[in-house]
């Protein structure tokens, strides 16, 4: 059985789920050991990034990051999903050309901490039934809120003026549901709307010029060559903050050892790495023993 260890930044095509592409690649590969950081909608197209082997302990931290993406506000109608999916279940014909100043001046009011309401499509949970069940069931329910930033949002391209298409791209934090600020956008702009758009260009250190598609995969697979498009597991962590020890820390953390905190070590958790380059585990504050850290994830062989 061959063995994998690494990071694949994919091309999601749409279409598929995340667990679609988990489940391809795995009968591509014949190899189990894989795992997704973090679901794509089936209509989203983009990067998606899978853990191979070893990196797969390190999928959550992955999650963590913020994302951007790319994609068109429609206005004028929505639809039950709040995508392009759904069925329409609104409709109002946008009046006259919408300036572009006015467009931005929408999009400025999003930046920042937000409060988001799950789509009743989603699989969040409310008392142990995912919320798509009581939609498609036609049980209202009021869905839970969640706090998101946007970091940026800004319109794509130079046109002056807009009919029912707005281009955009956004950075926000994890667990943003760009369907939702779609539809929030139409209604400070007076219309209903949907997202009718979208590919994840960004997730973490990872950008779409990066990816490969499943077609690339299976001639590299041919050409014996797939490994040299993954990435290791420290690429991953290139945004976490980092500590480099000395090779007597290197041991004690190697061990797992809870440690006095260094100054510079603040909250978040931080990579520790050995003076090669090689992430030893993932440390964080003890929450139990001020002045102290312990591992999250001790990742030495």
């Amino acid at each position: 059985m061959p063995e994998y260890n690494g990071l694949l930044p994919l091309y999601k095509p749409r279409g598929m789920t995340s667990h679609d592409c988990v489940f391809r690649l795995r009968k591509l590969l014949k190899f189990k050991k894989i795992g997704h950081t973090g679901t794509l909608d089936p209509t989203v197209d983009g990067v998606l990034v899978l853990c191979l082997g070893k990196a797969t302990k390190i999928a959550q931290y992955l999650l963590e990051y913020s994302k951007t993406y790319q994609g068109i506000v429609r206005l004028g109608t929505s639809t039950t999903t709040e995508d392009a999916e759904g069925e329409v279940i609104e409709c109002e014909p946008v009046t006259g050309p919408i300036r572009r100043v006015d467009v931005e001046k929408v999009f400025q009011s999003f930046l920042g901490e937000i409060e988001q309401s799950v789509p009743m499509y989603s699989a969040v949970k409310v008392n142990g039934k995912k919320l798509y069940e009581y939609a498609r069931a036609g049980i209202t329910i009021t869905p839970p809120s969640r706090k998101v930033k946007i970091y940026a949002l800004d319109i794509e391209g130079r046109t002056s003026s807009f009919t029912t298409d707005i281009p955009f791209k956004v950075s926000c934090s994890k667990g943003t549901y760009i369907r939702t600020l779609a539809v929030d956008i139409g209604k400070k702009m007076g219309y209903p709307a949907h997202l009718f758009r979208l590919t994840r260009t960004q997730a973490g250190p990872f950008g779409i010029h990066e990816c490969v598609t499943f077609d690339q995969i299976e001639q590299l697979l041919d050409e014996h060559q797939f490994e040299n498009c993954l990435r290791p597991l420290e690429y991953g962590l290139n945004l976490m903050d980092r500590w480099v020890v000395d090779e007597q820390t290197a041991k004690q953390v190697g061990h797992g050892a809870v440690l006095p905190k260094p100054n510079h070590f603040e909250k978040g958790p931080h990579a520790v790495f050995d003076n090669q380059g090689k992430c030893l585990a993932i440390y964080q504050l003890h929450p139990e023993k001020p002045g102290m850290i312990k591992p999250d994830k001790v990742l030495a062989d």
